[in-house]
């Protein structure tokens, strides 16, 4: 009787501990089954933020791309407005005026001892499309009178390097004749040229002249900086005149009048005080023969020298 309550008592604990753990495994699956369907909208939820954002950016793009074809351009001076008549002020900058002004003085001896000042003045005022220049050359030589040359030019943009130039230029030069008698010549020439970059950055200033007497020459400036340091700079540079014609009283040979191949070495206090020393070498072909003036010979030699250059 005993093993008999045993017995049962067995099996009925066995079949308790049946229905509990059928009743777990049934209880996780309900709870996985559950969480699978619960995240299943989240999922959905993120695709459809996403697609809606994709959705958002085309439409942006299409926006854009219609605002850009409704823009409208006001040729008269090149600024862009937009379909709601909001103004582009991107090309605004252009359309400011500066003035530039460099001043620039050096005392130059050749090989015989002999100094020469040379002085020389440029202003430019404009905008970056339009601009009006002013340049005013001196050369000054011991015992000698100075020769002056200006020129007053109109440039305009022609591309992102280059400017066209077009005006007049004035020389006034002290002509020195036997007994000590002297004579001044003064002449008026037509100008046209360019000013701007050539490439490997060489400043260039390249111009045609003609004027009275039959007067038609070339002159070419060119130089370029190469820094040593941010304040040390040499600039090797290059200047010459060539004469195409000449029937003036005091007529300069025809070719290649003069030339003058130099390095200046400054040293930049600031952008607007440069000290420099100059050396060159230069040619001059001298003077033709005329009824009024006797032919000089060539001449050539070393300059050396130093200056100082102001801009502001």
């Amino acid at each position: 009787m005993h093993i008999i309550n045993l017995f049962s008592k067995s099996v009925l604990a066995t079949s308790l501990l049946m229905v509990s753990t059928v009743s777990f495994a049934h209880n996780g699956e309900d709870h996985i089954t559950k969480s699978t369907t619960t995240a299943m909208p989240m999922n959905h939820s993120q695709m459809n933020h996403a697609e809606m954002k994709q959705e958002s950016m085309d439409h942006s793009q299409m926006n854009h791309v219609q605002h850009q074809t409704t823009s409208k351009v006001n040729h008269s001076n090149g600024s862009v407005q937009d379909g709601g008549g909001h103004h582009d002020h991107r090309k605004e900058h252009g359309a400011q005026i500066y003035a530039v002004t460099t001043v620039d003085n050096k005392w130059l001896v050749n090989e015989d001892g002999v100094g020469a000042l040379k002085s020389e003045f440029e202003t430019r005022i404009g905008t970056d499309e339009n601009k009006v220049f002013i340049k005013v050359h001196a050369d000054k030589q011991e015992s000698h009178d100075a020769h002056y040359d200006a020129k007053l030019l109109y440039s305009r943009m022609i591309s992102d390097f280059w400017d066209a130039q077009i005006g007049a230029r004035y020389r006034s030069e002290k002509v020195e004749l036997d007994h000590h008698q002297k004579d001044t010549e003064e002449n008026v020439d037509a100008v046209i040229g360019l000013h701007g970059m050539a490439p490997y950055f060489f400043e260039t200033d390249a111009y045609f002249y003609a004027g009275e007497d039959s007067y038609a020459a070339f002159s070419l400036e060119t130089e370029r900086d190469l820094l040593i340091t941010q304040k040390l700079i040499v600039q090797p540079y290059l200047e010459l005149n060539v004469i195409f014609s000449d029937d003036s009283k005091y007529a300069q040979k025809s070719g290649l009048s003069n030339a003058t191949a130099g390095l200046e070495t400054r040293y930049e206090i600031s952008k607007k005080i440069m000290p420099y020393v100059d050396i060159a070498y230069k040619y001059s072909k001298g003077k033709d023969e005329t009824p009024w003036q006797v032919e000089s010979d060539a001449e050539k030699g070393w300059l050396y020298g130093a200056g100082i250059r102001f801009k502001f």
